[in-house]
């Protein structure tokens, strides 16, 4: 099944520190890159080194057209894409010595989709796929109501977490994607171990994946509970760990492979990812992601289910 993906494209400005500035602290960064980025870039290069057949959609804004080479290098097709005379989003990140991050975003062209931009992209994509989405453009709720109604499915990441996500149709979609924190948001409450049931509980007929960091991921589909913990490995750079881990997700799914081996072949590929830094560039390979379960150098932890 092919993807969709109506996803933000940003610059990333990556500032390595020791820890995160605090308020009213200036100090010195210890290294500083300009890298490709947005959720959107990273879950469309993710999906498609993963396998997947991937469209991206959304605005090139003039100072973007490494994003889309990036992009187009690894197996994804952009020419769905519009050109833009504005200027791209982009992103402030710190990277902690922790390999933590911290993320100031501009939203730019990633902001600027139109109704009639979406109507002749679904139109042009078809009535077969699915349509990611994040929650870094505009026109989200939109977008889900349009391809729902096409009869495409449809997956929303809904981070970073806004005020705008209660006003999405969540009951439309096929799957929900949040951390712990953007679904204690959506569903009220603490992050406790029974987030997962309330989620659950609030929006039956949609699948629900929510990853737990360092702790690995919990999902429900169909009234069906699996979750499974993380590889223990040194995390570099965090950054596209969460987005590396919903592409690979979404393909499991996609191809009709069962929760179990999806979400052992997301984990081994997001901890492949801490161990490098930057974000795109960090995703790997569907093939590099069976190898090393292969040879033993990464082996995920037992599925539960129930």
């Amino acid at each position: 099944m092919t993807i969709l993906n109506f996803g933000s494209l940003n610059i990333d400005h990556v500032y390595r520190v020791d820890t995160f500035v605090q308020p009213g602290e200036t100090k010195h960064s210890k290294a500083y890159m300009i890298n490709s980025g947005g959720k959107g870039l990273n879950q469309s290069i993710a999906a498609a080194k993963a396998g997947s057949l991937v469209f991206h959609a959304g605005l090139a804004g003039r100072d973007g057209g490494f994003l889309l080479e990036k992009l187009q290098a690894a197996g994804v097709n952009t020419s769905l894409m519009q050109a833009s005379p504005e200027v791209s989003g982009h992103a402030i990140i710190q990277v902690a010595d922790s390999g933590q991050n911290s993320i100031l975003l501009y939203g730019g062209t990633n902001q600027m989709l139109t109704e009639v931009y979406i109507d002749e992209t679904l139109d042009a994509f078809g009535e077969d796929g699915l349509v990611l989405l994040q929650n870094e453009t505009n026109l989200v709720g939109e977008i889900i109501e349009k391809a729902s109604k096409k009869g495409l499915k449809v997956a929303l990441n809904a981070a970073p977490y806004s005020d705008k996500v209660q006003t999405y149709p969540i009951n439309l979609l096929d799957w929900l994607i949040v951390n712990e924190v953007e679904g204690a948001e959506i569903a009220g409450g603490e992050a406790d171990e029974g987030l997962l049931q309330r989620l659950a509980d609030l929006y039956p007929q949609t699948g629900i994946l929510l990853t737990l960091g360092s702790q690995g991921a919990q999902c429900v589909q169909n009234g069906h509970y699996s979750s499974i913990g993380s590889c223990k490995v040194k995390a570099v750079d965090t950054t596209a760990a969460g987005d590396t881990f919903s592409g690979f997700f979404l393909y499991g799914v996609m191809e009709g492979l069962s929760i179990a081996e999806t979400l052992r072949l997301a984990t081994v590929a997001s901890a492949i990812c801490v161990q490098r830094p930057g974000a795109a560039d960090s995703i790997p390979t569907l093939t590099e992601v069976r190898q090393a379960m292969k040879d033993g150098s990464l082996t995920p932890p037992e599925v539960q289910e129930w």
